[in-house]
This record gives structure tokens, sequence and C-alpha cells, in this order.
């Protein structure tokens, strides 16, 4: 189980990041956009560094919805790879068998 402090830190990212995903992919078009002029672009490039460092989407790091573990991610089950195969053992993930050959 991983501290409750880390779990609860990284779901704070993950709010802060989809309220203020819009803004940000504006602001980056106008950084991108080399039509427009150097200042209008810098401006903006100002602005998105004014913004929290928790708003972009890589800050957040990806972990299991059961104990929070942050290694051995599966992206498709939302959870690690030691709960999938508890789980997965009981039959509680459907359409997922236990391989055997």
């Amino acid at each position: 189980m991983a501290k409750t402090s880390s779990v609860q830190k990284n779901n704070k990212r993950r709010r802060i990041s989809t309220r203020l995903r819009a803004r940000r992919l504006e602001l980056k078009a106008v950084i991108m956009n080399k039509s427009l002029p150097l200042e209008q672009r810098f401006e903006a490039q100002m602005k998105m560094n004014a913004m929290p460092r928790d708003a972009s989407k890589c800050r957040v790091r990806n972990r299991c919805e059961i104990t929070g573990r942050p290694r051995g991610y599966y992206r498709k089950f939302r959870m690690s790879r030691i709960c999938l195969r508890s789980l997965a053992g009981l039959g509680m993930l459907p359409g997922v068998i236990k391989g055997s050959w």
C-alpha cells in the first residue's frame, strides 16, 4: 500500500491538470503558431510559465486504483500487476483467464 500523502498529491495533480487542460492547449497553440508576431507568442509563453507546475499532464503518475502502487501499472485495467494477478486468479476480472499451454 502506497503512502496516503503520495496518492492524495497525485489525485490533486490529476484534478488540476484536467481543470486547466483547455487553457494550456490554447496557450500552446498560440506559442506554436509561427505566423503570429513574436511578442504575442512570448506573452503566451509567459502566461503558461505563470500557471501552476502541476497543471501539466505529464506530472500525473499512473497509480493502482486499489493499492496506489506506482510501478507495474497496467493501463487497460488501471491497476498494478499484483492486484491484477490476484483478481484474475479469483475470476473477478471479466474476460481474463489464466493462461495454460
